[in-house]
């Protein structure tokens, strides 16, 4: 098992507001800096982002990531390029970002086992609202991952991808960030669609969804209490307000 969140008390703030999509994921980075230098303990924060399209760095590579860029604006999304993770990732305020930062003196040791142990931290979750999931990629997936977590229609059998994650080790601490799409699949869809033509990248369009499209009438509000009851089960949780991150 890899080193996780048993070993003590993990503070939870709760990030009400966006803070703009590039400030939100430049906070991310900030706080794993600080998590490194000894300066801020194990944190895990919560909030629900504007209108992003992450992009991975081999993104930029290509010859229609400027097109893609443009897609996503023309989509009410802004584009961004994260640090971590691979393909283009979309997420809004249906999503809910999860953002767990510690420090750690051998944070490469346990950076592979990190996927598989917060893989089945997120289905356990969100099996406890009722959707079928599990951990591993499906066929078609965008922004592919051995350990996304994917949720099953009980009628028909089809799986659709709801968390995509992302590591950051650093010399001294690791931010492991997830999204989890909870509401309003639509305008990810359409975003991704846009975008992934762009850069010339095949993928299933079925595969994006979100969880409320297997549970009708799941908010991002339940899933996140019931990801803060998973969480206590592996951890002793403690609150601080969002201003205590003086961001």
């Amino acid at each position: 098992m890899a080193h996780h969140p048993d070993s003590g008390t993990l503070t939870v703030v709760r990030q009400d507001v966006s803070l703009g999509a590039a400030r939100d994921l430049e906070l991310g980075l900030e706080l794993l800096a600080r998590a490194r230098t000894g300066s801020m303990g194990p944190t895990l924060r919560l909030y629900r982002p504007a209108p992003t399209v992450a992009f991975g760095q081999r993104d930029t590579r290509l010859p229609g990531f400027e097109a893609a860029a443009q897609a996503c604006r023309d989509d009410g999304f802004e584009p961004l390029v994260r640090r971590a993770g691979g393909r283009a990732a979309a997420y809004h305020q249906g999503t809910l970002v999860v953002d767990h930062i510690e420090p750690d003196d051998d944070a490469i040791a346990g950076s592979k086992s990190r996927f598989g142990y917060f893989g089945e931290l997120f289905a356990d979750a969100l099996r406890r609202v009722g959707v079928h999931a599990a951990v591993g990629e499906i066929p078609g997936e965008y922004c592919p991952g051995e350990y996304s977590v994917h949720g099953t229609d009980a009628a028909d059998g089809s799986r659709i991808k709801l968390v995509g994650t992302a590591q950051r080790v650093v010399a001294g601490g690791w931010l492991f960030s997830s999204v989890i799409v909870v509401e309003d699949s639509a305008p990810i869809r359409r975003v991704l669609t846009g975008s992934y033509a762009a850069l010339g990248l095949d993928w299933d369009p079925a595969t994006a969804g979100a969880a409320d499209d297997l549970v009708p009438g799941l908010t991002v509000e339940a899933v996140t209490d019931a990801l803060l009851e998973t969480y206590a089960g592996h951890a002793t949780l403690a609150s601080a307000p969002f201003g205590s991150l003086g961001a």
